[in-house]
C-alpha cells in the first residue's frame, strides 16, 4: 500500500520524505489556504515546491465545475512538473474531463467521491485514481470503510486500472483496516501516519532496555 500525505505543508512533507516512506502528496485549496497560500502565481509555485521534494505523484486540485475550465486548468497544472496528477471532482462535466485528460496522457485523481456508482463511473473514465472520503462519510453516519471495501471488489472483478486512494483519514486504525481490505494508496495527514508507530509495549521496551544498558555500563 501507497502512503500519501494530505498536506500543503513543505515541513511536513519533507519529515515524511525524510522517514523513507513517501510515495506521494495529495493536496486542495482549503490546505493551500491553511499554509497561506494564495495568488495563482504562489499556488503553482507552491506545487513545484512540493513536487521538487516528493518523488511520486502530486495532485493539485482544478477550482473549475465547467468542462473548458477544467480542461484549462488542466494542462496548465500538468505542464508545471511531470509528478502532477489533476484532481477533478465528481461531477458531470468532471467525468468528461477525466475521459479526455485520460486519452491525452494526463494523470488523474477522481475526488469527492461517495458512492460504488461514482467510483464505476471515474474508472470507465480512465482516473488514476479514484479518491473516497471516508471520513466524510463516517460523520454521515455510514461506514466509510464499507464503501473502500465494494470499490476495491467491484475494480478487481472487472480489472480496472483505476487505483483506490482511500482519502479523508482520520485516524491510524483507518490506515490499518484500508490496508487489511486492500486500499491501494492511503493518503492522511503526517500525524496519522506517525501513529503508527507508536504502541505502549514497544515504549516499555525501549525504557527497559535504556535502563539495562545504564547497568552495563
Amino acid at each position: 500500500m501507497k502512503f500519501f500525505v494530505d498536506t500543503a505543508n513543505l515541513d511536513q512533507i519533507r519529515e515524511a520524505y525524510s522517514l523513507g516512506i513517501l510515495d506521494g502528496v495529495t493536496t486542495n485549496p482549503s490546505l493551500m489556504a491553511k499554509e497561506g497560500i494564495r495568488g495563482t502565481n504562489n499556488i503553482m509555485q507552491h506545487y513545484v515546491d512540493i513536487c521538487n521534494i516528493v518523488e511520486g505523484p502530486v495532485s493539485a486540485e482544478v477550482l473549475s465545475t465547467d468542462f473548458d475550465g477544467m480542461m484549462r486548468e488542466a494542462e496548465e497544472l500538468a505542464e508545471l512538473h511531470q509528478h502532477i496528477v489533476v484532481k477533478i471532482p465528481m461531477v458531470k462535466d468532471g467525468i468528461q474531463a477525466i475521459k479526455a485528460l485520460s486519452e491525452n496522457g494526463i494523470k488523474t485523481n477522481c475526488t469527492l467521491v461517495f458512492s460504488a456508482g461514482q467510483a464505476i463511473l471515474a474508472a470507465k473514465a480512465g482516473a488514476t485514481y479514484v479518491s473516497p472520503f471516508i471520513g466524510r462519510i463516517d460523520d454521515s453516519g455510514v461506514d466509510g470503510l464499507l464503501l473502500i471495501e465494494q470499490i476495491v471488489r467491484i475494480y478487481q472483478n472487472y480489472a480496472f486500472e483505476t487505483e483506490v486512494l482511500a482519502a479523508s483519514i482520520r485516524n491510524t486504525l483507518h490506515i490499518i483496516k484500508c490496508a487489511e481490505i486492500g486500499a491501494d494508496v492511503v493518503t492522511s495527514p503526517l500525524s496519522s501516519i506517525l501513529g503508527l508507530l507508536y504502541h505502549p509495549l514497544t515504549d516499555l521496551g525501549v525504557a527497559k532496555f535504556v535502563e539495562d544498558s545504564k547497568k552495563m555500563i
